[in-house]
Formats: C-alpha cells, sequence, structure tokens
C-alpha cells in the first residue's frame, strides 16, 4: 500500500505546531510496516531552502495550470530517517519568511494541492491513498474530482482528510472558483459554504475518509461550540469520521535520552528529576528550593489556551506558594500579564517570552505540575510529553486532553493526572489546589511520576488505526 503524506509542514524541515511533529513522526511509524510505503509532500519554504543541514536534491520541474496562468512547479527531494520527502518549489509562493499568515494564502495553497497531483505525472511513485492535512492541503479531493480522476493513473486513488484544528478553514471569495482554481460552475456547490468557498468543507464532503486526532475531538466537531461553522457539514458526513488519538516521538521526548535537559533520568528516578528542577530554578532566578511545587505552562499565549482562566486567578494560584513558569509567545495582552506577574512575584515567577525548544525541555524535566486548562484541545501534545518526562498533568477535560488524562484517584493511584470540566477559573484553580495538595504526599507522588512515566504515548497504536482506515477505503 502506498500512501503520500501532503501537508504543509513537516519537522524537521519546518515546525510551526503539531502539525510538523504529526507529519514527521506518523510517515516514520507507518513505514515500519512492511506492507506499508509512505513518502511525504511539503512546500520547498525560504527556511529549507538556506538551510545547509538538510541535504536536498532536484528531481524534476514542469508546469501546472492555475485557471489562466501557466505556474512553474520544481521538484526536490530529500530522505530522513527512512522516509522520502518532497519539496514543491515555487520561489514566488515559498520564498517567504515563515509558513502562513499572508494576503495571498488562498492561492498559494491551491497551488500546492493541484501541484501535489500534477506531480504524480512525473515521479515514480503512485499513491494509493493521499492523506492530505487541514485546510492547506483539502483542496487535493476537489481537483483530484474536477480534473484528473478522468485519467487513468488517477482513477483508483483514495483520499483521507485528517482535521487537526477546525478553526482555520480556508476561505476565500466566489471569484477564486473560476479566477484561480480553473474550475467550471459545476464544482461550485461542493467549494461553498456561506457566503465563501471553503477548502475545508469541500474536503470534508468529497474525501473518502475523515479523522481527527482524538477520539473525543471527533465527537465534539459535530457541535456548533467546537465546529466554527461547520457542524451541519460534519453531521451529515459523520459516516466517514473517526478519532484516532496523536501520539508523539518517544525517541526524540525521552528524558533519558534528551541532550537539552540537565540530568538525564527514567521513570521513577525523582532524585534525578529533581536534580532538573534545581538547576532549573537557578538558570531562571527562582528560589532554589526541591519542597516548593513548581507549575509550568508551555504554549501559544492565545485566548484558547485558557490564559483567560490564568489571569483572573493569578493571585490564588500564587497564593498555594508555588513556583510558576511560562514558555512561549503570543497575543501581548497575555505577554504582558505574565511579564507583570513576574515583576510582582520575584524569584517566584520566570516568564519566558520566547520559542525556545532547548527551555521547553529544560521546563518539561524541571517541573512538578504541568498546567493546560484550554478551552478547545484537538489532541495536544504538551501535556504526552510533560507525562514522558514524569510532570503531573492539570488539564480541562475537553479534546485529546479527556482521551490521554484520565482523572487521577489519589487513594487508588488510578489515572494521570488533575482535571476539571467546566470552562471556569476557580475550577480550574480548584484542580491546581488539589494537584499542589497532592504534590505534598512524597510516596504517592512517587509512584504516580513512576506511573505516567511508563504510560504509552508513542504511535504504535495510532499508526495501526491509521493503516486500518487506509485498509477500508481501498
Amino acid at each position: 500500500m502506498n500512501i503520500l503524506f501532503a501537508a504543509s509542514e513537516a519537522a524537521p524541515f519546518i515546525k510551526t505546531g503539531g502539525l510538523g511533529d504529526v507529519a514527521q513522526s506518523l510517515p516514520q511509524q507507518l513505514e515500519k510496516d512492511e506492507n506499508i510505503e509512505v513518502r511525504v509532500v511539503i512546500p520547498y519554504y525560504k527556511s529549507i531552502k538556506e538551510n545547509p543541514n538538510f541535504k536536498v536534491s532536484f528531481l524534476t520541474s514542469f508546469g501546472v495550470d492555475l485557471a489562466w496562468r501557466r505556474v512553474h512547479v520544481g521538484v526536490f527531494t530529500a530522505v530522513y530517517k527512512g522516509v522520502t520527502y518532497y519539496l514543491v518549489d515555487n520561489e514566488f509562493y515559498f520564498y517567504r519568511d515563515g509558513c502562513y499568515g499572508y494576503y495571498d494564502d488562498g492561492e498559494r495553497f491551491a497551488y500546492f494541492s493541484k501541484a501535489i497531483l500534477e506531480m504524480l505525472m512525473h515521479i515514480d511513485f503512485a499513491p494509493d491513498i493521499i492523506h492530505i492535512n487541514d485546510w492547506q492541503t483539502a483542496l487535493v479531493p476537489a481537483f483530484l474530482r474536477a480534473q484528473y480522476c478522468h485519467m487513468q493513473k488517477y482513477s483508483h486513488i483514495r483520499t483521507v482528510l485528517t482535521i487537526h484544528n477546525i478553526e482555520y478553514q480556508g476561505k476565500v471569495p466566489n471569484e477564486f472558483l473560476s479566477y484561480v482554481l480553473g474550475m467550471d460552475e459545476g464544482m461550485r456547490n461542493v467549494l461553498t459554504y456561506g457566503d465563501c468557498l471553503n477548502f475545508l468543507k469541500s474536503a470534508i464532503v468529497l474525501c473518502d475518509k475523515i479523522t481527527t486526532v482524538s477520539k473525543t475531538y471527533s465527537f465534539e466537531i459535530r457541535y456548533a461550540y467546537y465546529a466554527h461553522g461547520l457542524e451541519k457539514i460534519l453531521e451529515e458526513n459523520s459516516y466517514k469520521l473517526c478519532g484516532i488519538t496523536n501520539g508523539i516521538n518517544t525517541d526524540i521526548f525521552n528524558p533519558n535520552k534528551d541532550k537539552n535537559i540537565y540530568v538525564n533520568y527514567k521513570a521513577g528516578e525523582v532524585l534525578k528529576k529533581q536534580d532538573n528542577k534545581l538547576a532549573l530554578q537557578k538558570d531562571l532566578g527562582l528560589e532554589q528550593n526541591p519542597d516548593i511545587p513548581m507549575v509550568s505552562m508551555i504554549t501559544r499565549l492565545v485566548s484558547h489556551k485558557g490564559l483567560d482562566l490564568v489571569e483572573c486567578v493569578s493571585k490564588e494560584i500564587m497564593d498555594l506558594g508555588v513556583q510558576f513558569v511560562i514558555v512561549g509567545t503570543g497575543d501581548e495582552k497575555y505577554e504582558n500579564h505574565f511579564r507583570h506577574m513576574a515583576y510582582v512575584y520575584p524569584g517566584k515567577v520566570s516568564a519566558n517570552i520566547k520559542f525556545d525548544t532547548a527551555l521547553a525541555s529544560k521546563v518539561y524535566a524541571g517541573s512538578d505540575i504541568f498546567l493546560m486548562p484550554s478551552k478547545s484541545e484537538p489532541c495536544g501534545l504538551s501535556q504526552l510529553i510533560a507525562m514522558r518526562y514524569g510532570t503531573i498533568p492539570v488539564v480541562r477535560e475537553t479534546g485529546g486532553l479527556f482521551d490521554t488524562v484520565p482523572a487521577l484517584n489519589t487513594d487508588t493511584l488510578e489515572g494521570r493526572g488533575f482535571t476539571f470540566k467546566v470552562y471556569n477559573a476557580h475550577d480550574m484553580l480548584d484542580a491546581v489546589r488539589r494537584a499542589v495538595d497532592f504534590y505534598h504526599d512524597k510516596v504517592k507522588y512517587t509512584k504516580v511520576v513512576k506511573n505516567i512515566m511508563k504510560y504509552d504515548c508513542s504511535w504504535k497504536k495510532a499508526a495501526s488505526e491509521y493503516i486500518n482506515v487506509y485498509g477500508s477505503i481501498i
């Protein structure tokens, strides 16, 4: 079975969020199955092109029609950990700083979607499945239906759509259909939703199978609160919708091998984890005291991550006698809030308003409690990484957080973290308070740290479920 995994980003080449991790780790795990061959296609961004560490070679070039224009497509290849990557090159669209946020993103990723299909005429790989991800590749099924499926080379191809975050849908004006996509009016209905064209909606309707990145999220997005307007379309297509909970790369996120942390440690080696805490306290200018519980957050500083809850009860959290460490960037109001916290609580709060993967590893290893009170969370990777490093999560019961962090029973020690249901600041505060109280019971705390570090959060189970999905539509 041949799988072409199409995404707008994939680590280690380019990563802005969880999709980059998935597009690196899932194909690697799938490739371990002797009956599966996976290749990945992403844009050839400026940052990849200018990075001398990547060994990239030219494969081919050709033109593709995008409505009235004939556009250049270059294809380069690279191999990383046994997986072949195709990099689609067009400097007009992709030789820019960053991946997203440009006025012509709709055109850029419409081009990318069509280039993926046209590329199959010029390479020695014939996929049975094209696995698309989010809105940036969501036009692949539409182009396949409108312009390619009559060709023998394409007639057998099936498509799987994975929704990583339904909030982002690829909305463009109605004129886009003929002016950019070059599609006739027969395709307008499938692309139109509301008063515009919607890339993601078209993929939901046309693809053969839809997956989400956690089981709970696959049910949540059928309701208006989570679906950002697409609940009706998802309910109509619910027969092809299923949830597969993400894993993480347990080789990369491994406290026994991570070169970024101060002291490597295995499950149960709580004293070595404590050494990381003391070193982190020193580096961040916090009081060096192993008995003070350290609460951490590593997150984008945006509202749906639950930061308005934290902002509301910051003083009450600090009154619990904790140290608080945050790493991340985002909305200015939250950046300023955490800077102000660090000013008000010197030696107790460390606000690191930056994206720093090395520091993130140190914080995962050195903190005791990881706070993730998201309003919505399709899957979430941070809670999985935190548990891998023996840091007990406090989460809201939503999406992948609900699937991966069952509530901890402090008597039987079943479960993996402290949870709250209602999106409410004082419900969150109560969960943090319970976690802090539990931290001081060192015998039970040590057992739970050991248990959560042994939790299998690898990609093995998820990859097996994806293979079943692929098999069901071939």
